[in-house]
């Protein structure tokens, strides 16, 4: 069951590295993106952490409310 969770969390990670149009963004350079990954988490070991994390929370939290629903769940009339 392990085996399971961890492929779903891996996945829904993968989502939101396209939810945050990184993947559009930067040509699909695995490097590039994993680059923009190390850097935030550098950002989050550093003196400022409690701030960042606010401040990334909010933006996550908005870019949430801004997506539309998955297709799945919307419905059509």
């Amino acid at each position: 069951m392990k085996r399971r969770e961890r492929t779903r969390q891996l996945i829904e990670l993968g989502g939101l590295v396209a939810k945050a149009d990184l993947i559009e963004l930067t040509g699909d350079d695995r490097a590039v993106i994993l680059g923009l990954l190390v850097e935030a988490a550098a950002t989050l070991r550093g003196e400022m952490r409690e701030q960042q994390l606010l401040l990334l929370r909010r933006r996550g939290k908005r870019a949430f409310d801004d997506s539309p629903p998955p297709a799945s769940n919307r419905i059509f009339t």
